[in-house]
């Protein structure tokens, strides 16, 4: 919260400090008379304007560099969830000891297509799927394509879905 009100401080002070400027060059242009101000402030002003402009520029610049690196950043954790995706469903599918046609059809079922689909990518017949998802739930112990999946988001969370105690907040 500091750190947003800083930021809009700092842009409030460049926004006066550009008006500054275009106000000193579009005044004389359009005609517009205002009192002169002694020669000493106004060169206040200037150093002002311009040290309030060159400050934002480097605040600029410090976010803009900071925020590529969280993207970055956060680039870098999503590939490594993936991979780490990856491996657990290759454990997952050695543990369970499915066959290479049902690793694939289990994998092709993961990523969300239908049976039809799958026997298209595959060459066989949805009948030849159906019967190879079917093993491929019997060993993992599950009912389905949804309980399939959760499985393997409990283990990237890590903890198994608890209920919460009376005492808890349900979120």
């Amino acid at each position: 919260m500091r750190g947003q009100v800083g930021f809009a401080l700092l842009l409030a002070v460049q926004l006066v400090c550009a008006a500054f400027f275009l106000w000193d060059i579009f005044a004389p242009l359009l005609g517009i008379r205002y009192a002169p101000v002694s020669w000493a402030l106004y060169e206040m002003m200037e150093i002002g304007a311009a040290l309030g402009l060159t400050i934002g520029v480097a605040a600029t610049s410090t976010l803009l560099v900071r925020s590529v690196t969280r993207q970055r950043e956060a680039e870098e954790k999503l590939r490594l969830a993936s991979g780490a995706f990856m491996d657990v469903l290759f454990e997952r599918f050695a543990d369970w000891e499915l066959t290479p046609a049902e690793r694939d059809v289990a994998l092709f079922s993961i990523k969300g297509l239908s049976t039809a689909e799958i026997a298209n990518l595959r060459k066989t017949s949805e009948g030849t799927v159906k019967a190879q998802t079917n093993a491929i739930y019997r060993k993992a112990g599950v009912s389905g394509r949804p309980q399939l999946l959760s499985l393997f988001i409990d283990d990237l969370m890590g903890d198994p879905l608890q209920t919460p105690a009376a005492d808890q907040p349900v979120i």
